[in-house]
């Protein structure tokens, strides 16, 4: 009795150990439930090791425990379970070098533990293959795209059709994890979180499924596994850049760039917490940046932006064909025995006259049937190499098995085989070994003949001739100037650029001294004190808004380092601080001043273009005159 419970509080503390160490990390500080939700479930897969098993080293571990051949609600043992689990930790162990081993049993009781309290909160020791499915593919590692694809197979018809109720029931089992670790509040599963997902009650195949699950922003439901993804993405990503309220040198993960205060940045740690310092606060809207650009791209992509030169953004995932591919049919792989086999063995022994006959009839028969399994063996790897998708069906092993195993006892049942001793089995084999041999060397010889022809080839066409040696020194020089004209532009480019800015930094200031003047006069024509606009409003916490890049958005000529509505700003109050006859002149310079600005970049743009034009001819004329050479 005293052992019985002694391994019991061992096992309570193992539970409870797991959350422990969450609980110490301060995550519940922070302020916005997806971000927390996921800090905390990316924690636990870090803690677990799961970030260190892909999703297909997973499915091949399903596989190697018959999870593949068990239906869905199939209940798990707890030593059936263990085992599953001890399986993948083991076999992650072999692929890992021996000085970034884990430890195996630390793992193992680490995932056990927070699966049962995930998926088996009433204590009955038992779990689903579905839950421990849905379970291991979120936690484990990989790309979003193959978790997704993985998880659509599971509650997808035989006609590529995703199923409701199935998607139903992998809600439920997901978000378990939300729960598991304290946010079921904020990720919770209801009866209408499946119709939410696909309202529209359509045909939902893997494409559509995908851009659903992928959109941004995604289903409420789910936004924390694809924020999980992108957590485990930046975690290396640095920023050069300085924190503007914990003054840190460099930032590391994401970083968010407030849209109203002007170069005002702040690291994940303090945008996550609320901080804010200065004018900013935390009211601000907020873009949330997971890359870092230098100037000179910056420069460049705001250049190709303004000129409408930027391409479309890249699809989320490829294009997958919508009907999914058929397993092999294993009912024919091995045709029934020939009629003439069976007939034979029904009749008595024929006379020594028609002994030829009968064997002439047993070798044809012989020869049909070793022909038709060559030809189903070759139809089957053809298909392997032809189908790449093939090769990732789950099925694919058990279909390669059974076909081995048919075609084994097939071989065994033939009487032809079964007289032969074993010493002449081996000497056809060695015989069709050394054929297939000889055949690959003659295969190899020809492709090194050609290949040696082919570098002959191109030698004797690289070689230099007078004539080049002659066109070679003047069409260098040439495309040397260019380039050293091209970088001139560039740099007149780059002055420009900074004038523009100084210039608009200088209409700014202009516009908020005239602002100040009226605001002044107006009080005391009216003999009441200045009000500060906007006291007293109150907004909700905006959610960061995502970017792939760095360059906020900008239309026109507006600088990219300035905010959009600031720009706007500035426009409309110059205009109207303007509008007076008195100051009309001033206002006119400056416009001019900004119109020039903005006609001599658009000029020398055109000139780079044209540089770049006839660096390209320059290159094509020297080509022409390599080939005439």
């Amino acid at each position: 009795m005293i052992e019985e419970g002694g391994r019991t509080g061992k096992t309570m503390a193992e539970k409870r150990q797991i959350f422990t160490e969450m609980m110490s990390q301060n995550f519940d500080t922070i302020r916005l439930s997806t971000y927390r939700t996921a800090c905390k479930l990316r924690f636990v897969q870090k803690k677990c090791n799961l970030h260190l098993v892909d999703v297909w080293n997973m499915i091949e571990a399903f596989r190697d425990n018959g999870l593949n051949t068990l239906d869905h609600n199939t209940e798990l043992s707890m030593s059936r379970l263990e085992t599953i689990i001890s399986s993948i930790y083991y076999q992650l162990n072999k692929r890992l070098p021996t000085t970034h081993q884990i430890n195996v049993q630390q793992s193992i009781s680490l995932l056990l533990n927070f699966l049962l309290a995930a998926h088996d909160s009433e204590g009955q020791g038992k779990v689903t293959v579905f839950s421990v499915k849905a379970m291991l593919a979120i936690m484990c590692a990989g790309k979003i795209v193959d978790k997704l694809r993985y998880i659509f197979s599971q509650i997808s018809d035989t006609n590529g059709a995703m199923t409701l109720s199935k998607f139903d029931h992998f809600l439920r089992e997901g978000l378990k994890l939300p729960s598991a670790v304290f946010e079921g509040p904020s990720f919770g599963y209801t009866e209408h979180s499946a119709h939410a997902c696909f309202p529209q009650q359509k045909k939902v195949m893997l494409n559509t499924f995908l851009d659903t699950i992928m959109a941004d922003p995604p289903p409420q439901c789910l936004v924390w596994l694809l924020l999980m993804h992108r957590l485990a993405n930046v975690e290396s990503v640095f920023h050069p850049v300085v924190c503007s309220y914990c003054r840190s040198e460099g930032m590391v993960g994401f970083r968010y760039r407030c849209q109203q205060c002007f170069n005002y940045q702040l690291c994940q740690n303090c945008f996550w917490r609320g901080h804010a310092s200065g004018n900013h606060s935390d009211q601000h809207q907020m873009k949330e940046q997971s890359s870092w650009k230098s100037p000179a791209k910056k420069l460049s992509h705001a250049i190709s932006k303004s000129f409408g030169c930027v391409s479309n953004r890249e699809p989320p995932h490829p294009m997958f064909p919508e009907n999914p591919e058929r397993p092999l049919d294993l009912s024919n792989i091995v045709p029934p025995r020939p009629v003439q086999n069976s007939m034979n063995d029904s009749v008595t022994p024929p006379s020594e006259g028609h002994t030829p006959i009968k064997s002439s009839v047993q070798g044809i028969a012989a020869a049909q049937r070793m022909n038709e399994e060559h030809a189903l063996i070759a139809a089957y790897v053809d298909k392997l190499r032809t189908s790449p998708r093939a090769l990732d069906s789950p099925s694919r092993m058990d279909e390669e098995h059974r076909l081995i195993a048919r075609y084994t006892a097939r071989l065994a049942a033939d009487p032809s085989n079964a007289a032969q001793t074993p010493q002449q089995l081996s000497f056809d084999a060695n015989k069709q070994q050394r054929q297939l041999i000889a055949e690959l060397e003659n295969k190899n010889r020809e492709i090194l003949q050609e290949i040696q022809r082919l570098r002959l080839e191109h030698e004797q066409a690289s070689q230099p001739t007078p004539e080049k040696a002659q066109q070679n020194p003047t069409l260098l020089a040439e495309l040397r100037l260019l380039r050293q004209r091209k970088d001139e532009l560039e740099q007149r480019m780059s002055a420009l650029q900074e004038s523009r800015r100084e210039l608009m930094v200088q209409l700014e200031g202009l516009m908020k001294l005239l602002k100040e003047e009226e605001q002044r006069q107006a009080s005391q024509a009216a003999g009441s004190p200045q009000t500060s606009p906007g006291q007293g409003s109150s907004r909700p916490i905006p959610m960061p808004i995502r970017s792939a890049g760095t360059t906020p958005t900008h239309t026109g000529h507006a600088p990219s380092h300035m905010p959009q509505d600031s720009l706007a700003g500035v426009g409309g109050d110059v205009q109207e601080a303007f509008a007076q006859g008195a100051r009309r002149n001033l206002r006119n310079d400056l416009l001019v001043a900004a119109d020039s600005i903005t006609n001599t970049m658009s000029s020398l743009v055109k000139e780079l273009h044209t540089v770049e034009d006839g660096g390209d001819e320059e290159d094509e004329r020297l080509q022409n005159g390599k080939d005439r050479g």
